[in-house]
C-alpha cells in the first residue's frame, strides 16, 4: 500500500466531512430515499446514485439525503419523500435514475412539485 501524504490526508478528511454533512444536521431540504428490501429490488440503488451525482454537482450545503426503510406502499417502489421547510412532504413514486434528476433540479432546487411523479403530499 502506498503511503498517504498530509495533503492526501487532509483531501480524504475533507470528503468524508462533506459527505457525513450530506446525511447529518439541519438543512432547508430533506430527500429520502426508501431502499427497504423491495425499494432496492426496484432500483432504488440507481436512483440513490442519480440523487448523489446531482447532490455532487450542485455543491449545496442546505440539503440532505437520507436512506430510509420502506414507506409501506411496495407496489409503487422505488419511492422517494421531498420535504422542504414550511411546505407539505412530497412522495414520488415508480422513481427511476432520470426521473429523481428531474425531481432534484425542479423540485429540490427550484420548488416546483412534480405532479406525474407524485404519489402524494403527506
Amino acid at each position: 500500500m502506498a503511503k498517504l501524504s498530509v495533503a492526501d490526508l487532509k483531501a480524504l478528511k475533507e470528503k468524508v466531512a462533506k459527505d457525513i454533512s450530506l446525511r447529518e444536521g439541519k438543512a432547508r431540504v430533506l430527500v429520502t430515499v426508501h431502499m427497504g428490501t423491495c425499494g432496492i429490488a426496484s432500483g432504488a440503488r440507481a436512483v440513490m446514485d442519480a440523487l448523489m451525482e446531482e447532490m455532487e454537482a450542485a455543491d449545496r450545503s442546505d440539503i440532505r439525503v437520507m436512506a430510509a426503510g420502506c414507506l409501506g406502499m411496495c407496489s409503487s417502489e422505488p419511492n422517494v419523500t421531498v420535504e422542504i421547510d414550511g411546505e407539505p412532504p412530497v412522495a414520488y413514486q415508480f422513481m427511476d435514475a432520470n426521473k429523481m434528476r428531474q425531481v432534484f433540479k425542479r423540485h429540490v432546487i427550484l420548488g416546483e412539485v412534480q405532479p406525474d411523479f407524485a404519489m402524494a403530499t403527506m
